[in-house]
Parts: structure tokens; sequence; C-alpha cells
């Protein structure tokens, strides 16, 4: 099991993130260095990973294999793992084999950080501890965390109850030094204005963002309400909106307007605005048509590839 001794050495694990200065955050780096990286998250292959026909310590040599050197993982596929030391040693074993670079947790499943039950509140941010300690061991620099609390409360209200857990986490994050994120996903966190007030008023150098490209739908049809209007935050304008807090970025093919429509992503257009914020960290692919994962993957890869190409030359000329 993972113990206090454990938590304070990385044990070997890969180093954190090539290009990111002390705080996490994304460097500028050298002329010499890529405009931004490419990795690879592990919710594009979620549905092979489920079903079983793919396994979790495979992942980083499933990234290598698509031309991918980078990871980001979903604590979903090793859920019971997070202390679990001879796991986690595993992983790092594997990655470094690969060379690949891990990169992030994405967490799901451990309570809200705005439950309005203070109590409850407290448990979802010690719920994420073991995921802080378990990104520290892995050499990951980030954990991503939902922004979500009670619906019945005033954006505002949920705004400030958010913000407190943010920094509650936060607080014990910094001691790891790992950075806590919040990305657009779902409700009210995929308004970027309100998210990045959220972040803000949660007031700690730990605290940022992660712009999802195609996480801008606010609200639509469900079950109970299948007649219901699709509502959707602009998704050019939201990471727009998002970048100067960001500490990593997930990639999707598909964009929202503000009319609640979707549509193709213009890549060059968003990749611009997000190095045009200064952000030179990586850009984790999200993306994985069922049946087709790796292939979407390599597209989505080689279009990236192409645009930091253009964006370089235009930088140059």
């Amino acid at each position: 099991m993972l113990n206090r001794r454990d938590f304070v050495k990385v044990s070997g694990g890969a180093a954190a993130a090539a290009g990111l200065s002390a705080m996490g955050m994304p460097a500028v780096g050298s002329a010499a260095d890529p405009l931004y990286k490419i990795s690879l998250a592990e919710w594009s292959i979620n549905k092979p990973l489920f079903g079983g026909q793919m396994q979790h310590l495979d992942f980083a040599k499933i990234a290598k294999s698509v031309g991918i050197d980078a990871i980001e993982y979903v604590n979903q596929f090793f859920k019971d793992k997070a202390k679990d030391t001879a796991f986690l040693k595993e992983m790092n074993t594997r990655a470094k084999g690969e060379g690949v670079t891990q990169v992030l947790i994405m967490c799901d499943g451990e309570g809200n950080l705005g439950d309005s039950d203070a109590a409850k509140r407290q448990t979802a941010v010690e719920n994420h501890h073991k995921w802080v300690e378990a990104a520290k061991f892995l050499g990951c620099h980030t954990i991503r965390v939902n922004g979500y609390s009670d619906t019945t409360k005033t954006p505002e209200e949920q705004q400030k109850l958010v913000a407190d857990g943010l920094h509650r986490l936060s607080e014990f994050a910094d001691k790891a030094g790992i950075n806590v994120v919040i990305e657009n996903h779902g409700g009210l966190s995929s308004n970027a204005k309100w998210l990045v007030q959220t972040i803000r008023m949660a007031n700690h150098k730990r605290a940022g963002t992660l712009p999802d490209f195609g996480n801008f739908r606010l609200a639509g049809p469900t079950k109970d309400k299948p007649d219901a209007k699709v509502e959707s935050y602009d998704s050019y304008v939201g990471v727009a909106e998002m970048m100067p807090l960001a500490r990593g970025v997930s990639v999707k093919p598909r964009v929202w307007d503000a009319n609640g429509r979707d549509a193709d992503i213009d890549l060059l257009k968003m990749m611009k605005i997000v190095v045009d914020a200064g952000y030179r960290g990586h850009c984790g692919i999200e993306y994985g048509p069922e049946g087709k994962e790796l292939e979407g993957v390599k597209d989505l890869r080689v279009q990236l590839e192409k645009v930091r190409d253009q964006l370089t030359s235009t930088r140059k000329s």
C-alpha cells in the first residue's frame, strides 16, 4: 500500500512533464522547442478498456503504437489501485520502458467538491487525496477534478461551494507539488466564464483549468426531457477564456457554437488560440470513434502535427 514515505519519494517514477516550470505551469521554452506537445487521454480507448479488449497497464504501449509519447490517465481504469504501490510501480515501469511521460490523472466518482453539505464536501476533498499522492508517485504534474455542486442552488452559491472545495484540495496538493484543474465537463462547469470565476475565487496557485474543446454543451434533451433545447457555450470563446489558467488542454474534433449547434473543429483557429495564450504544454487527444479508436487517434495526431508546423512557420515568417 502507498504510505507516506512512498508518497514523498517518486520511487523511480517517470519525471514530470518536460518543459514545465516548478509550479507545473507550461513553460514558454526556447525557439527550438515545439509550440505544443501531443499526449493521449485514456478515455480515447474507454470502450475497449471497459470491454476488456485493451488493458490499463498496456496504455503506455498503446500510446507509443500510435506515435504518442505522453499519456493522461483516467482513474476509472485503476480505481482501486490508487494506494497500491506495486501496481503504481508497474505503471512507472511500463511507461519508462516505452519512453512515455505520464502527464495527469483525470478523477471522477469521488464526490462533489462543491457539495452543499459541509461534511460531504470535506469527504470529497479527502477522497481526492489518494489521487494527488498517486499523481506524485507516477511523476504526473496535475489531477483533473470536476466542478460539480448542488444544482438546486444558484450559480453564485454553487460557485462559492466549488471554490471552497477546490481551495482545500489545492492546499493539500501544493505539498506534493501537484496542480488541481477543473475541466468544462457539463452543467455550469461548461460555462467558461463561470468556471474561470470559480477558479479565481478558489484563490490558490495550484488551481487551474483544463479546457476541453468539445465539452461546452450546457444542456439539452434528456430521458426526462426529450424535447429540451440544446444550449451551449461557444467553444472558441470558452477556450480563449480558460487558457490563461490552463495546465492542460483536451483536444476533440467537434466543437459547439453559442446557438447550440456542433460542427467540425477549425483546428488551426483553435490551436492558435492555445499557443497565443503562451501555452507550451501537452495537448491531449481525447477522441476514439467506436471500433476505430486507434485510427481516429492517429488521424487527429497527424492533424495536430500539421497545424503545429503551420503555426511554427507563421511565427518564423
